[in-house]
């Protein structure tokens, strides 16, 4: 089950790289997110209706998952979409947000005592450097400016901290109460922001609500509880590893929808960075994982 749940984040997470490159013609970056995470609340009102999720039982409980889900949805989404709206680069954007994993390893080996062996640090850095090769074509340095850049950064310490943060605060939470909880925050934060310093401008097409039904159901709804229950039973840097697998997967997506073709060095970078993933992840107890299905 736990390499179902893997391979399906991965995809989807992938996928969405290039759902969001289409929403974001329809509407600016703060826009698109209040549009996103209120579309998912309607779509889990039903949910919750009919599946009655156990709700926090105290406000430090209630107050535990606001901050994972505003880190995860409004910090980690709008700092790198609005990095890529005042003109940084996607390949600089995801080489940065690529940096997770490493990151994730220096902190729970450095400060919650899990102890990485050296092939999982050589995968975790070998990993990156895939990334690199798979984004390199789409890295324009000259694009990136302080106000980028700090978007850019802000949305690496959101995810980073809401995964580490969610395992350790609120572990057993309800995933469905999670959602509805993390969404209505993200709306509270994002919403203010859209009207504030956007204007709230949107062009309504059907491609645009087509990528934000994508993003909601299979993205921010599935994928993001799949990533929590992986959290749950696999230790913190194996799992933040697989989060250099998405890119690959994107460039898989963008060539069968926009007829891209991959170049020599991407391919090199997709096969590198599976590599490296292998070697962070793989275990006794992961076998099966990366092996098979």
């Amino acid at each position: 089950m736990n390499a179902l749940l893997a391979w399906y984040f991965v995809a989807v997470w992938g996928a969405g790289y290039v759902a969001t490159k289409i929403g974001l013609q329809y509407a600016p970056p703060f826009t698109f997110l209040t549009l996103r995470f209120a579309f998912g609340l309607v779509c889990l009102l039903p949910v919750v209706l009919l599946w009655r999720p156990r709700w926090p039982g105290t406000a430090k409980d209630w107050g535990h998952l606001v901050v994972a889900g505003v880190l995860m949805h409004a910090v980690q989404l709008g700092g790198s979409h609005y990095a890529q709206y005042l003109g940084m680069s996607a390949g600089v954007t995801a080489l940065i947000i690529a940096c997770q994993p490493l990151v994730t390893a220096i902190v729970v080996s450095g400060w919650m005592g899990e102890k990485l062996r050296p092939r999982q640090w050589a995968g975790v850095v070998i990993g990156l450097a895939g990334v690199v090769l798979v984004v390199w074509h789409k890295i324009d340095i000259r694009e990136v400016t302080l106000g980028s850049l700090i978007g850019t950064l802000l949305g690496l310490a959101g995810v980073t901290t809401a995964t580490l943060y969610q395992r350790r605060f609120s572990p057993g939470a309800d995933l469905k109460a999670a959602a509805v909880v993390q969404f209505a925050a993200s709306v509270a934060v994002l919403a203010p922001l859209g009207l504030v310093v956007e204007g709230f401008p949107v062009s309504w097409a059907w491609q645009m609500w087509l990528s934000i039904a994508f993003l909601v159901i299979f993205a921010s709804i599935l994928a993001v509880s799949v990533l929590h229950m992986l959290m749950r039973h696999g230790e913190a840097a194996r799992v933040a590893s697989m989060m250099y697998l998405p890119p690959v997967f994107a460039v898989i997506a963008e060539a069968a929808l926009f007829g891209v073709v991959p170049s020599g060095l991407t391919l090199a970078g997709m096969a590198v960075t599976c590599a490296g993933v292998a070697m962070a992840v793989w275990s006794r107890r992961w076998k099966s994982a990366i092996s098979s299905s």
